[in-house]
């Protein structure tokens, strides 16, 4: 994958989203209690900003996602798009409001509907706003399959006519037809191979200076959100773990699980310069009904100690930019640190 140059955003900017205290629940039939699936997070995404939002699965990335472009309602808190509370917009306004804001799904196939075609799914979006007339949305759909990457044969073909990538390319362009100002990238590149992750990588890169684009990047691999994020967002069990800039995060890490997630993350060195030690995480995800007292990663933690069990840590900012809720993050990559972590890693 080649390098993609990100722009910082300036904090001079209002934030397209901002996000406070946001909760989003499930509730089961005959549960007593709700699946906690976001559970009061907080943070800013500026324009032309790559957020990228990584965490197990389980953790509440996709919910928040479809949260933050209104496919679902959250339950509490708030969500403001540009200033705006699209909560508070009605019918016509709401609709013509949700166009700059998109979404692009995880399996390209099922993101598709089979019976129709290549173009026609991609001028579906100018048809449904009722933009121009067919032969402008036809020309329209063409030309932005074109800037994807897709030839002009592949438009009368159907998504089972198509490769994984080609589907996914297809979905880029149906997403950006409105000329959207925000779409979150919810797993994109999960169900494609290997090989063909860089090019869809780039591809967005390259549509996001050419259009102006912010993007929220939800994925679990470390790998694509370092490649692709300006700053990283660390999800676990509902709640932020930490947040800052993609430097930081990825070679500063603050709270154990981001430490932890980023020692499974597998490297491409010869065995003897690999590090020789992992940090092992005991325990499954606990349940999100029914979470842990304190913080929420402290039974699968490698340094909780009791206060961690008796009190929730405050989502604070530790240095400039970087953020973490954890009791202990001012000891992190200090000896007594080092020490602690030493007896949990694997020999």
């Amino acid at each position: 994958m080649t390098a993609i140059s990100h722009s910082t955003p300036t904090t001079a900017e209002r934030p397209i989203i901002s996000v406070r205290d946001l909760r989003v629940l499930f509730r089961t039939p005959g549960g007593k209690d709700p699946i906690r699936a976001v559970d009061g997070v907080d943070f800013d995404v500026q324009p032309g900003e790559t957020l990228g939002i990584i965490g197990e699965s389980g953790s509440g990335k996709t919910s928040l996602g479809r949260a933050l472009v209104s496919l679902i309602t959250p339950d509490s808190g708030q969500i403001l798009h540009d200033g705006l509370d699209p909560t508070t917009l009605r019918g016509a306004r709401f609709r013509a409001h949700r166009r700059d804001y998109q979404i692009i799904f995880q399996d390209p196939s099922a993101a598709l509907d089979p019976r129709m075609t290549v173009l026609d799914s991609v001028a579906e979006p100018l048809a449904i706003v009722r933009a121009a007339d067919d032969a402008a949305r036809r020309r329209e759909a063409l030309a932005m399959l074109a800037r994807v990457g897709l030839p002009r044969d592949l438009a009368e073909r159907y998504p089972h006519q198509l490769s994984g990538g080609q589907k996914q390319r297809v979905n880029i362009a149906r997403a950006l037809m409105l000329r959207p100002k925000v779409i979150v990238c919810d797993e994109v590149v999960a169900a494609l191979d290997v090989s063909l992750r860089g090019e869809i990588l780039n591809l967005f890169a390259d549509l996001q200076r050419a259009f102006g684009l912010t993007y929220i990047f939800i994925t679990h691999d470390i790998a694509v959100v370092s490649h692709i994020s300006d700053r990283i967002a660390v999800i676990y069990l509902g709640k932020l773990m930490e947040l800052g800039a993609a430097d930081a995060v990825m070679g500063e890490p603050l709270h154990p699980y981001t430490q932890a997630l980023l020692s499974a993350e597998p490297l491409a060195l010869p065995a003897a310069l690999r590090p020789k030690r992992r940090i092992m995480l005991e325990g499954e995800v606990p349940n999100p009904a029914a979470p842990p007292s304190g913080c929420r990663f402290r039974t699968r933690c490698p340094v909780a100690r009791p206060r961690c069990a008796s009190e929730a840590p405050l989502w604070r900012e530790v240095t400039p930019g970087h953020s973490v809720a954890c009791h202990f993050a001012e000891v992190a990559g200090r000896p007594q640190r080092d020490a602690i972590l030493s007896t949990s890693m694997q020999k």
